[in-house]
């Protein structure tokens, strides 16, 4: 396992709640901290099999030139952008810091952070396997009968299968 940062970018947008803010604009930083495997990158020396942090820039830029009215949000969506952009994260944190927030004293920053363990276990079997537990699960797009899917909600909750158990129960 292994820790993919990229701390410190800088961006100019148009968050805040205030029209003032959002007319002015204003200075953010966004700090990125991923866990993932890199034993396979590694071993070949190959950026497809690892994440590439141009790729997370990117991702940033975008979800900053969106404004905002909070901060929350647009941590959120750099979080869920990232997310579908590579499949195999671990952990996630994302901080977005507002510089020099508009307050009657001075402040440094105000800052959101919002992170993800994306490591679950099986409900059926307990193994270990990776499950974001939102549309973008592989396991939401999986044909089914609708009495077997009313059992699997019956018996496992909102709680997600791993491909082999759900094969199991689908005939996969």
């Amino acid at each position: 396992m292994a820790r993919i940062a990229l701390e410190g970018m800088r961006f100019f947008a148009r968050h805040g709640y205030y029209k003032e803010e959002q007319l002015c604009g204003g200075e953010y930083e966004v700090d990125v901290y991923l866990d993932v495997r890199v034993d396979k990158a590694a071993i070949n020396d190959d950026l497809r099999q690892t994440v590439n942090y141009e790729t997370i820039y990117l991702v940033c830029k975008l979800a900053m030139k969106k404004p905002a009215k909070l901060i929350e949000t647009v941590a959120e969506r750099i979080a869920l952008g990232i997310k579908n952009q590579f499949g195999f994260i671990n952990e996630m944190t994302v901080r977005v810091r507002k510089l020099n927030p508009p307050l009657e004293g001075p402040v440094s920053c105000a800052y959101v952070e919002v992170d993800g363990k994306f490591s679950k276990r099986c409900a059926r079997c307990g193994k270990p396997m990776l499950c974001y537990g939102d549309s973008s699960c592989w396991c939401m797009d999986v044909p089914a009968f609708k009495g077997t899917l009313e059992h699997l909600k019956s018996e496992f909750g909102n709680q997600c299968l791993c491909k082999e158990c759900i094969g199991f129960y689908v005939g996969v």
